[in-house]
């Protein structure tokens, strides 16, 4: 069973930054695809950004320039750094890892505030 644990959630004002962890049990994540996806109130599940086993990275247009995914594969964890952040940013963010299947992280709450 694939386990994954968001966290670094929290509130922030606007212009701030968060830092977003994901922990995946076993060395699950080193073989997977990792991404981050983002559901605010009202609006569907919007993908963010993906990182490939190789480390090719793609983000949405809404936060390039300011969030940025990485992996460590010795540590199992995914992050997104996300810098600048703006009111609109605020939304549940899930973990999301896909390899030999599909797996969704718990979510951790991104409040910024104006």
């Amino acid at each position: 069973q694939v386990q994954l644990v968001e966290s670094g959630g929290g509130l922030v004002q606007a212009g701030g930054s968060l830092r977003l962890s994901c922990a995946a049990s076993g060395s699950i994540s080193s073989r997977a695809k990792m991404e981050w996806y983002r559901q605010a109130p009202g609006k569907q599940r919007e993908l963010v950004a993906r990182i490939t086993t190789g480390g090719i990275t793609n983000y949405a247009d809404s936060v390039k320039g300011r969030f940025t995914i990485s992996r460590d594969n010795a540590k199992n964890t995914v992050y997104l750094q996300m810098n600048s952040l703006k009111p609109e940013d605020t939304a549940v963010y899930y973990c999301h890892a896909i390899a030999f299947g599909s797996y969704w992280g718990q979510g951790t709450q991104v409040t910024v505030s104006s």
